[in-house]
């Protein structure tokens, strides 16, 4: 992919450092934002492991280009800079969806607060998932979409998860990822004629920083690294029936088998289903 530009947001750490490593493998050029330049900055605070300058550290001895952008998606200007950076070059391959900064202050004064019911839901909650999340995932999208469209090609992929579809435990998340999963769809319907797709991408389990951190509570046996649905959009970027999954929601572990993608360490993830939800 040597001749491929992407650009992944929320790539400091977890999913979206992940996708950006695997695309720097496969020799892509790649744009990453991400709100934590380093890691002495990612130790203060409730911030998590990870950031742009390790990222930086742990992508030099791949073959791609890693183009960092410092950007706090919360700040649609931060985010219209960066597109503008984009735009400069005259073309962008793929965009990624991926900041979110929705699984901040998990504890509140002691108290696990993602459970509680939407009555009971920190107003920040909504206003990280919606007003941050989802909005910039629409800003960037308009803002880069022209460049698509001026090439005929392009590739959008919206990060999702099955909780656009069943209850997962957090009424706002689920809204958060239904809303994804349908901008998706729109945006296909809409780019469809300049022949460039959009489409949701649900991983599985990932063993993101967060993750691990806390293992002892998941069961891993299924899991993915971050690293694994980052090779799965290069494989959906490579499909010569590309367009026939636009505005579709795609699981990364499905379109592993369908392109022989296995993980790192060479598992392949067994895909989820509807079923595995309402059984749980």
């Amino acid at each position: 992919m040597k001749d491929v530009i992407a650009l992944v947001t929320g790539a400091s750490r977890g999913v979206g450092r992940g996708i950006a490593l695997s695309l720097l493998a496969e020799a892509a050029t790649v744009h990453v934002t991400g709100r934590t330049r380093s890691e002495a900055e990612a130790s203060l605070g409730s911030k998590r492991a990870g950031s742009l300058e390790g990222l930086a550290l742990e992508a030099a001895a791949l073959p791609g280009r890693l183009v960092v952008h410092h950007c706090d998606h919360s700040n649609d200007a931060e985010t219209e800079r960066v597109a503008e950076e984009i735009r400069a070059a005259n073309r962008l391959d793929i965009l990624v969806n991926n900041a979110w900064p929705g699984y901040e202050n998990m504890i509140e004064d002691g108290d696990f607060t993602w459970p509680r019911p939407f009555w009971e839901q920190p107003v920040w909650r909504w206003d990280a998932m919606i007003g941050t999340a989802l909005r910039a995932a629409f800003m960037m999208s308009r803002a880069v979409a022209p460049t698509m469209i001026s090439t005929q090609r392009g590739l959008i992929v919206n990060i999702s998860f099955w909780a656009a579809q069943f209850y997962d435990g957090n009424a706002i998340y689920g809204m958060a990822k239904a809303a994804a999963d349908k901008m998706a769809a729109d945006f296909a319907h809409e780019l469809r004629p300049h022949k460039v797709a959009a489409v949701a991408l649900y991983p599985g389990l990932v063993r993101t920083e967060a993750v691990m951190q806390n293992a002892e509570y998941f069961d891993l046996s299924n899991s993915e690294s971050p690293r694994f649905i980052g090779h799965v959009i290069a494989g959906l970027w490579r499909d010569p029936a590309l367009m026939s999954k636009s505005g579709r929601v795609l699981v990364a572990a499905e379109l592993g088998r369908e392109y022989d993608i296995a993980d790192v360490d060479g598992y392949r993830p067994v895909p989820l289903s509807a079923a595995d939800f309402v059984k749980s």
